[in-house]
């Protein structure tokens, strides 16, 4: 049995794996999950993640979840470039720093871009809260001059001139306000030249395939949502409204 990632593209851990994953040529069969359409889009999610969440991997009868933990497996069994998670124990000290630091900031913010300007109307009929979009993009702000700041300074990468799993996980996070409209690149040059440095490294072509989905959320609206899904997260989104 080969290796096998069970991805949703809509999620920004799932696009690091893909694009990881196709970018080093590493063999897998891809296991295409769609969380909103509920379990029956689920492609046997929960016989290899009890949490029935994504990304999950399965290699064998080895399983294992977590974006992380997936992305270290995969460059550590694989033998991929270093450039990706260095051998030097500073370089790879900063990656790991920069993980750290991504999912209570980065994460924290850009992600709710999406959930305000499309999955919350779409869950719950409501209207956009522009007040909430506001907190949003000014907390977002406030993460982005700490990105350049602190860790992209004058660098090409985040660690230096050679991409890492630390700008992969960043950028994907990043495509999410883009992918409803919040141009977080505008009026940032250093931010949009990296970027475009991040494309370059890993190929556009395989860069905007796994963000098709991502830059045509809008027909997010069109799907049919799994009524049981709807009524479990529609209170929850509710809470977000307030």
């Amino acid at each position: 049995m080969g290796l096998e990632l069970y991805l949703d593209l809509l999620s920004q851990p799932c696009r690091s794996i893909y694009i990881f994953a196709r970018s080093n040529n590493i063999p897998f069969e891809f296991k295409h999950v769609e969380l909103f359409k509920g379990p029956s889009n689920s492609q046997g999610t929960g016989k290899v993640n009890l949490l029935k969440k994504v990304p999950a991997l399965k290699d064998g009868d080895f399983t294992l979840a977590e974006c992380t933990a997936i992305l270290l497996y995969l460059s550590r069994k694989y033998n991929t470039p270093d450039h990706w998670y260095p051998s030097d124990i500073q370089k790879r000290a900063r990656v790991d720093e920069y993980l750290s630091w991504h999912h209570a900031n980065i994460r924290a913010n850009a992600p709710k871009t999406m959930w305000i300007k499309v999955l919350i109307p779409l869950f719950t009929g409501q209207p956009l809260p522009s007040e909430k979009l506001q907190e949003v993009m000014e907390g977002l702000s406030t993460s982005l001059k700490q990105f350049e700041e602190r860790f992209l300074q004058d660098k090409a990468f985040i660690i230096g001139s050679e991409i890492s799993l630390a700008d992969l996980v960043a950028i994907v996070e990043l495509m999410q306000p883009v992918g409803v409209g919040c141009d977080i690149f505008e009026d940032r040059p250093r931010l949009l030249e990296w970027r475009r440095r991040v494309e370059d490294a890993v190929g556009k072509e395989l860069f905007f395939q796994a963000h098709e989905m991502i830059l045509n959320i809008k027909e997010l609206s069109n799907i049919q949502i799994d009524p049981q899904l709807k009524e479990q997260l529609a209170p929850v989104l509710m809470k977000m409204l307030k």
